[in-house]
C-alpha cells in the first residue's frame, strides 16, 4: 500500500495540514489587523514571536508526555485545541483577539513531535526503512496547510473579516476526530523507566553544528514567512494577491519537503542539506531586488522549495540522536527551529522599519549561505539507530 493511502499515516498528515492552515493564516490576519489595530513591522514582528515561542517552549514537553502517554490525545487534542481558539478570535475585541491567537499555538504545539514521530516510525516499520521519505510527506502536508491558509484566508479576511476564519477553523473538527480514532491502538514507546539519553554516536560538535543549520534556515523562513505579506501590502497589493504569494512560499515548501525527502534517501541527508541551502540564497537575493513583479510569483515559491527541502532531513537526523524518547527529540529540534525563527524576525523587525523589508530578504539569502557552508561539517555515523518500532 502507499503511504499516502495509509489510514494512520494519512489522518496525522491530514491533521498537520489543518494546523498549519491556521498557522499559515496568521501573517495574513496580522497584516489585515495592522490597519485597523495599527500595527507596525515591529509589532508584527514581536506578535508573531510570541505566538511561535509560545508553541516551540511547550513542544519539547509535548514530546516527552507523547513518548511516555501516546500520541492519540495529544494529535487529536491539539487540533480541538486551535480551533476553540481561533473562533474565540473572531468574538473577541481588538487586542483580545490577538491573545487568543497566541493561545491557540499551544494546539500546534501538542501535534507536532506526536505526529513527526509517528510519521518516521511509520516509514522506517512499514515502507521498507524510508523514514526521510515518509517524515517529508508529514511535512508536506504541513506545509500544505501553509500554502492554503494565506491563499483561503486573504479572500476570506477580504470578503467577511474577523468571521472569515470559521471556515479553517471549522475543518479541524472532523479531522481531529479522525485522527484520535486512527491512533486509538498507538501505544507508548518509553515508560517511566525508560532512560533517556544522547546516543553515543553522536559528539557535542555534531549536535552544535546541527544546531546552527536549523537555527540559520529557520530564521530565514520565518523571514519570508512573516514579511512578504506585509512587503506586498505595502506596495499596494490587495489581502487576496498577498495572501496568494506567501501561500506560493508554503507551496514551494511542500514540494521541497517531498523532494529533499527523496533525494535524502537516495544520495544522503547531509549532501541534500548542503547543495539546497546554497541554492536558496539565489532567489532569496532576487527578491530583494525587483520589488512588486509578476516574477516573483515564481521566485518566492522557489525559494520556498529550495529553503523547505531541508526541515524534514534535519528533524529525522535529530530523532536518531535521543535514545528512548523519540518524539521528545522531536519537539526539541523543531522548538530550537520555531523559537529561533521566531526570534531572529522579532530581532530583525526594528530594521525592517528603518531600512526597509528588502533588506531583510538580503540577510535571509545570507542567512542559508552560511548555513550551507557549517552543513558540510557535518558527518552523520554509518549505523544511525533504528532500533525504535511503532
Amino acid at each position: 500500500m502507499s503511504l499516502l493511502f495509509d489510514p494512520l499515516f494519512s489522518s496525522i498528515a491530514l491533521g498537520h495540514m489543518a494546523v498549519d492552515l491556521l498557522n499559515g493564516s496568521r501573517p495574513v490576519v496580522l497584516a489585515y489587523l495592522s490597519g485597523p489595530l495599527g500595527l507596525t513591522n515591529t509589532n508584527i514582528a514581536l506578535i508573531s514571536t510570541l505566538y511561535v515561542w509560545m508553541s516551540s517552549l511547550a513542544q519539547p514537553v509535548f514530546g516527552w508526555l507523547t513518548d511516555r502517554f501516546g500520541p492519540r490525545w495529544f494529535a487529536a487534542g491539539g487540533l480541538l485545541w486551535m480551533m476553540v481558539f481561533y473562533l474565540l478570535a473572531i468574538t473577541l475585541p481588538g487586542k483580545a483577539a490577538l491573545a487568543s491567537i497566541v493561545i491557540a499555538s499551544l494546539g500546534s504545539a501538542a501535534l507536532h513531535p506526536a505526529g513527526a514521530m509517528q510519521a518516521t516510525l511509520r516509514g522506517r516499520t512499514h515502507y521498507y526503512g524510508r523514514e526521510t521519505t515518509a517524515a517529508s510527506y508529514f511535512f508536506m502536508f504541513g506545509q500544505m496547510g501553509f500554502f492554503f491558509g494565506p491563499v483561503i484566508t486573504g479572500p476570506l479576511l477580504g470578503a467577511f473579516g474577523l468571521y472569515g476564519l470559521l471556515i479553517p477553523a471549522g475543518i479541524c473538527l472532523p479531522i481531529a476526530l479522525n485522527v484520535g480514532w486512527q491512533l486509538r491502538k498507538t501505544r507508548p514507546i518509553a515508560n517511566s523507566d525508560t532512560k533517556i539519553s544522547i546516543s553515543f554516536q553522536y559528539n557535542k560538535k555534531f549536535i552544535i553544528t546541527l544546531t546552527i543549520v536549523a537555527v540559520l534556515q529557520a530564521w530565514a523562513q520565518q523571514n519570508m514567512m512573516t514579511f512578504i505579506p506585509k512587503y506586498l501590502k505595502d506596495l499596494g497589493q490587495t489581502p487576496a494577491v498577498y495572501g496568494l504569494v506567501a501561500g506560493l512560499f508554503m507551496g514551494g515548501s511542500a514540494l521541497g519537503n517531498v523532494l529533499g525527502g527523496y533525494l535524502a534517501d537516495k544520495i544522503g541527508k547531509i549532501r541534500v542539506i548542503g547543495i539546497m541551502l546554497a541554492l536558496a540564497s539565489i532567489p532569496l537575493y532576487l527578491i530583494s531586488q525587483v520589488g512588486w513583479s509578476h516574477s516573483l510569483y515564481l521566485l518566492v515559491p522557489l525559494s520556498g522549495l529550495l529553503t523547505g527541502s531541508v526541515h524534514s532531513i534535519v528533524v529525522v537526523i535529530a530523532q536518531g540522536m535521543i535514545r528512548g524518547g523519540m518524539a521528545l527529540a522531536s519537539g526539541l529540534i523543531l522548538g530550537t527551529m520555531f523559537s529561533s525563527g521566531a526570534l531572529g524576525t522579532l530581532l530583525i523587525g526594528p530594521l525592517a522599519d528603518s531600512q526597509g523589508l528588502p533588506l531583510v530578504f538580503q540577510i535571509s539569502a545570507g542567512l542559508v549561505l552560511i548555513a550551507s557552508f557549517f552543513t558540510w561539517q557535518l558527518r552523520i555515523p554509518e549505523n544511525q539507530s533504528n532500533e525504535l518500532a511503532v
